[in-house]
């Protein structure tokens, strides 16, 4: 395997961590921001709250989204191991 070879591979991994965690993330973020503001605005400092908005959050994206990050990861695990014997030999 060249160092190109491994780069690439090393590149689709972390494309695809990216497009799993990317929307789950960005969700919690936008949320949390918003709850920030809102507690910053009545100077309720409760951290629970924040907390549990972020879970509410990302359990109704993973329910949202569940399927399709999990359809893309399968894809990408699939076509790996389909590459598997030009990456050894």
């Amino acid at each position: 395997m060249t160092p190109e070879l491994a780069l690439t591979e090393l590149r689709g991994g972390l494309i695809a961590a990216m497009w799993i965690a990317g929307p789950l993330l960005l969700s919690v973020l936008v949320v949390g921001v918003v709850v920030g503001v809102v507690q910053a605005a009545t100077q309720l400092n409760e951290p629970t709250i924040g907390f549990i908005a972020k879970a509410v959050t990302l359990t109704a994206a993973l329910f949202a989204l569940g399927s399709f990050l999990l359809g893309y990861l399968t894809e990408f695990t699939i076509d790996l191991f389909h590459r598997i014997p030009h990456l050894i030999g």
